[in-house]
């Protein structure tokens, strides 16, 4: 039984070299392999039902249409922001992975270990710089990408959800960028953190001097500042709190969110079209 399989095999390799070639027969029989078939349930052969279950088989590929409308990847009506932002998103990502190869979250450590890393790692300062400048891109394009969705109609039915979703992720955008602010652990993100979780004490709800706080029973030890800072000043505990939702909290949060957003744009029919 073996050496008829055997048989088999080389009979049809010689086969396939005799019209493909050597490699040719190579790729082919790898092509038409059990391994090959259970991995790729589709053919190569270049036809719409291909094309749909080259997508919708493919776990990196599946949130992104299998159709896209002429519309769609023309500049002039969506400014390829959403794109942009996500592939900016991915920059952070990688930067901001080696980042923390040389940052400690500690008083101590912080302000001087962002000097090292500007002055004596290689490649430091630029590292940091393109994820600075990727931070600040970002911003700029999600709210380029909320005026386009805005301005186009897009946000109508039966898109309501997603833009929800689109003010979402703006928002965490937002709170990426301030948490990031102060992991330098300089005057000027001292003192903006200081600004921003002061205003927090203001917060309906959840502040102690919000509408409602006291009937709450907010105080100045258990409000929305509190739990942000860790204590009532700006000090190691507030660090870590910053360092955590930027590297762990936010970016999972975001993601989250991203993919919902890719999602919706797929099951609500693909991006809008012009008004």
């Amino acid at each position: 039984m073996e050496n008829q399989q055997k048989d088999t095999f080389f009979t049809k390799y010689k086969k396939l070299a005799k019209e493909k070639g050597l490699l040719g027969a190579c790729f082919s029989m790898v092509f038409q392999s059990k391994v090959w078939e259970s991995v790729f349930r589709h053919g190569l052969a270049d036809t719409p039902k291909n094309r749909t279950l080259k997508i919708i088989s493919n776990v990196f590929l599946h949130l992104h249409p299998a159709k896209v409308k002429r519309h769609a990847p023309q500049f002039k009506f969506t400014w390829c922001m959403g794109g942009i932002s996500f592939f900016l998103f991915l920059v952070l990502t990688a930067t901001g992975i080696l980042l923390m190869f040389y940052y400690r979250p500690t008083v101590h450590d912080a302000y001087w270990d962002v000097k090292d890393l500007e002055y004596q790692v290689p490649f430091g300062a630029l590292l940091r710089n393109l994820h600075r400048w990727a931070a600040h891109l970002m911003v700029i394009t999600v709210w380029l990408h909320m005026f386009r969705v805005f301005a186009t109609g897009s946000y109508k039915p039966p898109r309501e959800f997603n833009w929800c979703v689109g003010v979402v992720l703006l928002v965490v955008t937002l709170l990426l960028s301030f948490t990031g602010y102060l992991l330098t652990w300089d005057q000027l993100g001292f003192w903006a953190v200081t600004v921003g979780t002061n205003m927090a004490r203001s917060t309906p709800l959840l502040g102690h001097e919000g509408p409602f706080g006291e009937q709450l029973g907010m105080t100045s030890h258990n409000d929305i500042r509190f739990a942000l800072l860790g204590g009532s000043l700006v000090g190691g505990n507030a660090l870590l709190r910053a360092y955590v939702w930027h590297c762990i909290g936010l970016p999972l949060i975001i993601s989250i969110f991203m993919m919902v957003h890719f999602w919706r744009i797929r099951k609500d029919g693909g991006i809008s079209g012009p008004l």
